[in-house]
């Protein structure tokens, strides 16, 4: 009935705003039907324009979805819904190997660099109308990217990785269009989509990458962007191989419309080699995050691609935030210019916690996944009970369904501040809690 439903306002947006709210609240469940829009509109005494108007927000937002004469509907993964909120509390004495970040030991300093960069900005400081782009910043990005065999291509700096896709995402698609996304993936991007009104449609991954034949289906389905994470993938470590990159360039050229979204997660983190998909479409972007190898609260990423897509992407920052403060950009250009991370004893770090972490497990039957980057991924047949009992064992852990939208269950375990002791213990509770207790012992 329609006295049921938590909705109110006389407008658009705030009909919206409501529908919104009883959604994050829980009064507005995924999948429950909402009222026919003129029933609506003779409950709120608004025109049934308005209430037309308020569905269309909410549909471009991706907080419901419309299936014809069937109605409208909140999403069964609304955006107002984030996947970050599904996650454990951590109490005291639980050790937390479920957030994702990189080890503060590993990072950099950055009080010289940004008192360098603040000195300059003192001597020359940047006014309106300024070059958005540190020219230092740009020229070390550039002649990097080159010798990974990116395309040739201007540069731009966003606000960090997931700013830049939303940008890349914002000036070629329209609400309705699909994009094609890692599953498992990336959880912010998985909300990110259908925040902008956008449709995912999942691709599977193995750890060379999303598989070519899942990419192949996804295309020709008439998914209109394909994202995929060149190296270090969050949450399963994958790594674009050679082999692997070859297939996918032979796809995307059946395609040459889609619009590639590459997203190099393991920059300055991982020892293997890049492997580029761009040059075989239309529209491209490239885009490196300064935020594992260097600190994410940088909140900074050089993102490169076609001059359309680029001139697009500066065009709508220079009607927004104008630019990322240029006194961070010249910190980074430092950094890099320093060699103030050396990418391969990072990598060799990460990989010794990931490497032992899975080799503990095998043993004790439990297969886990981590060719790079910060993560193991391990599949579980029962992802609550998992995370529920790691966690009455001392250990938190992330639960897969932040990554995920078709793919099975599992868990992530952030391995970056691992130590070597906790090793063993750690594999034998995840061991405990999916069921592998007693086949054999380290």
């Amino acid at each position: 009935m329609l006295e049921d439903y938590p909705i109110s306002g006389r407008r658009a947006a705030e009909i919206s705003a409501s529908v919104e709210r009883a959604v994050g609240s829980g009064a507005l469940e995924p999948g429950q039907l909402l009222p026919p829009m003129r029933e609506l509109a003779t409950r709120l005494g608004v025109n049934p324009n308005t209430v037309a108007a308020a569905y269309r927000t909410l549909r471009e937002r991706g907080v419901i979805e419309t299936a014809g004469r069937r109605g409208s509907r909140i999403r069964a993964k609304p955006a107002t819904t984030g996947r970050e909120e599904i996650r454990v509390d951590v109490p005291e004495g639980v050790r937390d190997l479920s957030d994702g970040n990189p080890d503060p030991a590993l990072l950099p300093s950055l009080a010289g660099v940004f008192a360098a960069a603040a000195e300059r900005g003192d001597r020359e400081p940047v006014l309106y109308g300024a070059d958005p782009v540190d020219p230092e910043l740009a020229r070390l990005a550039r002649a990097d990217l080159d010798a990974g065999g990116v395309p040739d291509g201007p540069v731009a700096v966003a606000s960090g990785s997931l700013d830049a896709i939303e940008r890349v995402l914002a000036v070629h698609l329209k609400p309705g269009d699909t994009v094609a996304v890692e599953d498992p993936g990336w959880g912010g991007l998985l909300d990110l989509v259908p925040a902008l009104g956008l449709r995912t449609r999942p691709v599977g991954v193995d750890g060379d990458g999303p598989l070519p034949d899942a990419v192949r289906d996804a295309l020709a389905a008439g998914a209109r962007a394909l994202i995929v994470t060149d190296r270090a993938q969050n949450p399963t470590g994958a790594s674009v191989s050679g082999t692997r990159a070859r297939a996918l360039r032979s796809v995307l050229r059946e395609h040459p419309e889609t619009l590639l979204i590459e997203d190099d997660h393991g920059h300055g983190i991982v020892d293997l080699p890049l492997h580029p998909l761009a040059g075989g479409t239309r529209h491209w972007a490239f885009v490196r995050s300064a935020a594992k190898a260097y600190g994410p609260d940088l909140r900074l990423a050089v993102l490169t691609g076609d001059g359309v897509t680029l001139d697009r992407v500066r065009g709508r920052q220079r009607l927004g935030p104008g630019w990322v403060s240029r006194i961070t950009q010249g910190a980074v250009a430092r950094l890099w210019a320093l060699g103030a991370v050396d990418a391969r004893a990072v990598a060799a770090a990460y990989g010794r916690r990931r490497d032992a972490l899975i080799a503990a497990l095998a043993p004790r039957g439990v297969p886990a996944y981590g060719r790079s980057g910060l993560n193991v991924w391990i599949p579980v047949p029962d992802e609550t009970g998992a995370v529920a009992r790691l966690l009455h064992s001392g250990w938190a852990v992330a639960p897969g369904a932040r990554f995920r939208l078709d793919a099975p269950p599992g868990i992530r375990v952030t391995v970056s501040t691992l130590r070597e002791r906790e090793v063993g213990p750690l594999a034998e509770a995840i061991a405990a809690a999916v069921g592998r207790v007693g086949r054999s012992r380290v």
